[in-house]
């Protein structure tokens, strides 16, 4: 019996710290589908996504969802630090209980309680170990219990800050693509008279901003359930605009010209790939279609109203349409997933943003009127 508890133990240990060292410390993709992390969101998620579905109320449903990004980080992290108390209490069982207690016999309970004070290095002296076996065990899991606490210490501000980071970024989009952010606004915002001036720059920023998602996100893969403090905005949904913008410039442009919005859109589309792949989620069908013919319409109506001169405008509804079918399907699926809204094509053009509303305005009945509305 008590060599069995150890062979678990050892088991248990193992499993905790190469989790937690897979998901904390490995700076890459983990391609294992057998993993205590990816159960763990997965058990907890789906039952919660059902939930939230069946609420009606927004506010309620984007409240409960918020809050399930960093108490999932919290639980995790408890299920960690239980399992290697479990762990190192089994071993101490399976050495013989070989501990001191004043006044008391050891019992299966005290090596759990022992394990658990050695763990968080409490130092109490109520019980301690009376074997070299048993003190090279108390050793081991002081170590690592220090190591595991010192590292959770620098590990929740350093995602704390990418957190940041990603949503600095969606709230300025805000401004350059409209609440929600849309592929129209985006060209209606950032483009005048044909040009691309002030718009490249911009698709350059939103390259950087992809690569950097691809890579917080495929080292931290439950950064994707942290919701985006306005409920008209998330990652997925400023990625998709971005892929919107890029794949019709890359539709409507030639040569030299759609270069930033090519490598824009490469990066934009790999990250939305590998997001899907990290998630175990197969690409779907657009149903209802997210452009239909009477949206595709409005939206040359826009190009041209910007500057741009359509030659062919049956050949741009195809190269759109091959664009489309590389990230449509993985970003519906996301949404899916991750209960997330996908930004429409066609943006409400009267519609106002994040920054001209507030709680005082709505209020008492007032609203900032936009200085401009083409910028």
């Amino acid at each position: 019996m008590r060599a069995l508890a150890g062979i678990v133990g050892i088991v248990v240990i193992v499993v905790m710290f190469w989790d937690a060292f897979e998901t904390i410390i490995l700076p890459r993709r983990v391609r294992a589908r057998l993993r205590l992390a990816r159960l763990f969101y997965h058990s907890t998620w789906r039952p919660l996504s059902r939930l939230v579905r069946a609420i009606t109320s927004q506010t309620r449903k984007g409240t409960l969802l918020g809050f399930y990004g960093p108490i999932s980080v919290i639980l995790l992290l408890i299920i960690w630090a239980g399992g290697l108390i479990l762990g190192f209490g089994l071993l101490h069982y399976a050495t013989g209980s070989a501990l001191h207690l004043q006044e008391e016999t050891p019992r299966v309970a005290s090596d759990f309680y022992f394990s658990g004070t050695t763990f968080f290095t409490l130092g109490l002296g109520d019980v301690f170990p009376r074997t070299m076996l048993a003190r090279i065990l108390t050793v081991l899991e002081a170590g690592l219990g220090f190591g595991f606490l010192a590292l959770i210490i620098s590990y929740l501000p350093a995602l704390n800050q990418e957190f940041s980071h990603r949503e600095v970024n969606i709230s300025m989009l805000d401004e350059r693509a409209g609440s929600p952010a849309t592929a129209s606004e985006m060209l209606r915002r950032n483009v005048a008279e044909g040009t691309l001036e002030d718009l490249k720059p911009l698709l350059a920023d939103w390259e950087q901003w992809s690569a950097e998602l691809l890579e917080s996100h495929l080292s931290y893969p439950f950064l994707a359930y942290f919701r985006s403090h306005h409920e008209n905005q998330s990652w997925l949904g400023a990625l998709t605009t971005i892929l919107d913008t890029s794949a019709l410039l890359c539709s409507v442009l030639e040569g030299r010209s759609r270069r930033q919005a090519w490598m824009t859109f490469a990066i934009a589309r790999h990250a939305i790939f590998d997001l899907a792949t990290v998630f175990g989620i197969s690409p779907v069908e657009a149903d209802p279609d997210r452009l239909p013919p009477a949206d595709l319409t409005k939206l040359t109506d826009v190009l041209t109203a910007t500057g741009f001169k359509l030659q062919a405008v049956p050949e741009v509804h195809q190269r759109l349409s091959e664009f489309r079918r590389m990230y449509e399907p993985y970003a519906l699926s996301l949404a899916s997933y991750f209960c997330l809204d996908l930004p429409p094509w066609i943006g409400e053009e009267h519609a106002p943003d994040n920054w001209e509303g507030g709680a005082w305005e709505l209020g008492r009945g007032r609203r900032h009127r936009r200085p401009g509305r083409h910028f």
